[in-house]
């Protein structure tokens, strides 16, 4: 196994400035130039994208910048003492000690295990305290390989290279840390047999979004915090090397729970009913010992905490810290998340059989190998396919196996989006029942009643009503008081089985046809759009875009615009086909607009919003908005008034010019599949120029070069 850490990976005294970004890249260029990284620059761009998500720095002068990252191959560990210390946003101030924690992409689970003992390390006083007085690199490397319990690297033959002469740390160095670290090993079990007996146990789960060090700090300092008050604790970390489920019996006997989570918990019902605290998850690293406090306030007092929804009893409100408005959007952005890959996927498929077999293929191709399903592809002969024509059509033949394979995919994505609708509402007892509802609105299976009527396709509304029904029936019947033996039963028969059969007698008895009718209604308008009123439509969906660059209401307009995408005519001026490239559009401008204002304005723009504006481009093209983010974040204000301009520009200009495209995504590399393609370059490049000049005359107003950071 590759050692997580070597001399060639240390830097003591390093003084690279006092921004944390040119920490990162130097830290960066350390293990690029240590052999370890495959591509430095995506190391680089990783790093700051996990660093523009929450500040990395730690209580107690330590920065632990981390990201998963196809630019190392194997996990590495790049450690800096920094001479001056850097401000990484922890409470306390400037930190001193800084590890880069780069994990493969794909890392296996012994490495990430062992970087989780790191991240549990770094609470401990007495191992940071040792790095500070470690004399040399050799010292660091030892401290670091002894807490992780790996095989010591063998010994650098080279010199040296660090940032500064080794021998500058404060006395008390190398040859002392072992016995320190020992002493800090033993206290927290000295402290926990003096302590009384406990009388109330408590339970955690501590999650991050990237699951390699915050996971696991929060747990090891809620567990120093449970010793110190003599609680017992039990913590689930739900990290990159995946989470050993707390034991039933130990939820049950829990008094409380601890969330510490930046994401959502997985199976949070086995929690329901239980007094909770949550939080992110830095909270317990910064103050573990007031939420162990504060759980056991909870514990013992019931009636007055926040609840785990599920316990239809509990006598306490359900104040949980999430308000309506926010539940709502990430159940709806949790059911499109979702949906996307299947739209992605099934949209690029069928863009990609009309490239291969003209528009015709969905005549007698398509339809006979449909007919003949894609568990019996034969020999084309097989099929009553002309000899001769299939000589000449390889490519048509190939196109409509693609159009099955993407139709397939397309066809399954308003079940996934209902689906995990009810998953966001209900945990994992919700999906089925969220798939039958989502199926109901797709009518998938062409159901008719025995007088040839067909049930009415319910579309996207449909789908996202019917999820939520679902998610409501089975968050409900999970509820219940059941006795013991039944528990098992719960989610895998009775919440499904109720679920689905209250939900789609709802959908299919009450709200089924009035939702066809709103959809009818709505297609109907869109077909006799023009002039005027489709360039309007145009603008809307633009501002929807650039808004909130991937948020509830670009995700709200992207898939009204996929959803007519799957079920639109081959007609090129089909209005589907027009809104789907006006969404794309209006939502390539704003990240492409960002990166030519850097260029046209680069003293406008800090050090690291230049290095945003490299990525723009390409992120732009490919039509992920999201790559406008860290620029909004930063200055929203005078940011997204400006790109909401642009891509307004650009939704009313593809209208008027009726571009039209037939793939749900993909941006620029979908030209194949685009309608006038030269309006699409024009109201592209329309939108991006209208774009970033108004940011530059946004951010210029009251602002001179010399107020921005300097290079």
């Amino acid at each position: 196994m590759t050692p997580l850490i070597t001399t060639d990976l240390v830097r003591l005294g390093a003084d690279w400035g006092s921004d944390k970004h040119d920490v990162i890249r130097a830290l960066a260029g350390v293990v690029d130039d240590a052999g370890r990284a495959t591509s430095r620059d995506q190391l680089v761009e990783d790093a700051f994208a996990r660093e523009s998500t929450s500040a990395t720095g730690l209580p107690g002068g330590i920065a632990i910048p981390h990201c998963r990252t196809t630019g190392v191959e194997v996990p590495t560990l790049a450690f800096a003492r920094l001479d001056p210390p850097v401000d990484f946003g922890a409470k306390d101030g400037p930190a001193d000690l800084a590890f880069l924690i780069a994990a493969p992409a794909g890392g296996d689970a012994d490495h990430l295990t062992i970087l989780t003992k790191l991240a549990r390390a770094l609470v401990k006083p007495a191992f940071t305290d040792a790095l500070r007085a470690a004399e040399s690199d050799e010292d660091v490397v030892d401290l670091v390989t002894h807490e992780l319990g790996e095989p010591a690297p063998a010994p650098r033959h080279a010199a040296p290279a660090s940032g500064a002469p080794s021998g500058t740390a404060v006395p008390g160095g190398g040859e002392t840390t072992a016995p320190a670290h020992a002493a800090s090993t033993a206290a927290p079990a000295a402290t926990a047999t003096a302590a009384p007996a406990a009388t109330t146990s408590l339970v955690a789960v501590t999650a991050c979004p990237t699951g390699i060090a915050h996971t696991y700090m929060a747990a090891e300092a809620l567990e120093a915090a449970a010793a110190r008050a003599g609680v017992d604790l039990a913590v689930e970390t739900q990290g990159s090397v995946g989470a050993k489920p707390l034991p039933h019996d130990t939820i049950a006997r829990a008094g409380a729970v601890i969330f510490a989570v930046d994401v959502g918990v997985r199976d949070r019902s086995r929690f329901a009913g239980k007094p909770m605290v949550s939080s992110s998850v830095k909270r317990p690293i910064d103050d573990a010992d007031a939420m162990i406090a504060e759980a056991l306030r909870y514990a013992a007092d019931p009636a007055s905490a926040p609840r785990v929804e599920g316990d239809a009893s509990g006598g306490g409100d359900d104040v949980a810290e999430e308000s309506w408005g926010g539940r709502i959007r990430r159940i709806l952005m949790t059911g499109v998340s979702y949906m996307i890959p299947f739209v992605a996927a099934g949209g690029l498929l069928i863009a990609l059989s009309f490239l291969l077999g003209g528009y015709e293929i969905v005549g007698p191709y398509g339809d006979i190998a449909v007919n003949y399903g894609i568990f019996n592809l034969p020999d084309p002969q097989a099929l009553g396919l002309d000899h001769a024509l299939f000589d000449s059509g390889l490519m048509a033949y190939l196109g409509a196996l693609f159009f099955i394979i993407g139709k397939t995919a397309f066809a399954l994505f308003l079940p996934a989006l209902a689906g995990y609708i009810a998953y966001a509402i209900a945990d994992r007892p919700g999906i089925a029942p969220g798939f039958v509802l989502g199926g109901l609105s797709a009518n998938l299976f062409n159901v008719q009643t025995s007088d040839g009527v067909a049930y009415p396709a319910t579309g996207f509304i449909g789908a996202m009503i019917g999820g939520a029904l679902a998610g409501i029936a089975a968050h409900w019947i999970a509820s219940w008081k059941v006795p013991s033996w039944a528990r098992g039963l719960m989610p895998v028969l009775v919440i499904p089985l109720f679920a689905s059969v209250l939900a789609g007698l709802a959908m299919l008895i009450v709200l089924g046809r009035p939702i066809s009718w709103l959809m009818d209604q709505l297609t109907e308008g869109l077909n006799s759009m023009s002039g005027s009123s489709a360039i309007l439509l145009g603008i809307v969906l633009g501002l929807m875009m650039a808004f909130d660059m991937g948020g509830p209401l670009n995700k709200v307009a992207y898939t009204f615009a996929a959803v007519g995408v799957g079920g639109a005519s081959l007609a090129s001026d089909a209005p589907e086909l027009q809104i789907m490239a006006a969404v794309m559009l209006a939502g390539m401008v704003p990240p492409i607009a960002l990166a030519l204002a850097t260029v046209l304005r680069p003293k406008l723009f800090n050090v690291p919003e230049r290095e945003n504006g490299k990525a723009g481009w390409l992120l732009g093209l490919s039509f992920i908005t999201e790559g406008a983010i860290p620029f909004a974040a930063a200055d929203p204000l005078r940011v997204i008034p400006g790109i909401m301009l642009g891509s307004a520009v650009t939704g009313g200009l593809s209208m008027a010019m009726e571009v039209g495209v037939r793939a749900p995504h993909g941006g620029i590399f979908v030209l194949f599949a685009v309608e006038n393609v030269l309006g699409f370059l024009i109201a592209l490049v329309a939108g991006v120029v209208v774009g970033a000049v108004a940011v530059i005359a946004l951010k210029s107003m009251g602002t001179s070069d010399a107020d921005v950071a300097t290079v």
